[in-house]
């Protein structure tokens, strides 16, 4: 049977939520946050409330409802609301500050990131296009060990659009040299990653860690070791 991936030249990724452990080092960047501050919320409550309400709100910043400021104070006033624990708007806005400086110093990849991106390194381009704000993703590409795997990085702050905006894969695709037909865009967000890539022709593999429902005839895998063998 024909490999629908055998003409793949160019492999593009996500960053967060696909190789980067968001939930796992955004629990550690908070974590710090109250131990510093001597927050008296159980961290666990605070993480079941907030993990939601983030997927929630950059739902709302990636459709242009809500500004980056917006999205950095809201997630962390609502989470505390949510949980009956009143916190200054000073002291929100202080957290949300920190946390954008402490999230990229814990730098959990998810399991087999690094052995996967060896192995497709040595016949494929790699590059990432992230909706994280620049600055931070530069930090953690750089901070986790992986800018070396990339020849292209493009940020939505850099691209002055979002995922699954068609613009921001054409940009790729310009910046990279290359064409939808040898491209491969490889994500955890069915909206954003994935359908959003198929707007330009861009084939996909869903990374699907959730428990959102799988549509039939979807190329997918669980795990990151997995990738490798769908393209064989």
């Amino acid at each position: 049977m024909k490999n629908r991936f055998e003409q793949v030249e160019h492999i593009f990724f996500d960053l967060d939520h696909t190789l980067w452990d968001f939930d796992l080092n955004s629990k550690l960047a908070y974590q710090q946050i109250f131990t510093e501050h001597n927050v008296d919320l159980n961290l666990e409550k605070f993480i079941e409330v907030y993990q939601p309400l983030n997927l929630q709100f950059w739902r709302m910043f990636r459709e242009n409802k809500i500004s980056k400021e917006d999205l950095r104070f809201q997630r962390l006033h609502q989470t505390f609301e949510a949980c009956g624990f009143h916190v200054s708007p000073e002291k929100i806005n202080l957290f949300a500050d920190l946390y954008i400086e402490y999230l990229p110093n814990n730098n959990h990849l998810f399991a087999g990131c690094i052995a996967m991106l060896e192995q497709l390194k040595q016949k494929y381009k790699l590059h990432l296009i992230t909706n994280g704000f620049n600055g931070v993703q530069q930090r953690k590409i750089k901070m986790a060990g992986l800018k070396d795997y990339f020849d292209v990085v493009l940020t939505a702050e850099a691209a002055g659009v979002k995922k699954p905006s068609p613009e921001i894969f054409h940009q790729a695709l310009r910046l990279s040299g290359a064409i939808p037909e040898n491209s491969l865009m490889i994500g955890d967000s069915y909206e954003a990653d994935i359908l959003g890539a198929r707007t330009v022709g861009i084939p996909t593999i869903w990374f699907h860690t959730t428990d959102q429902e799988i549509p039939e005839g979807e190329v997918y895998v669980h795990e990151l070791s997995e990738i490798q063998s769908l393209l064989r």
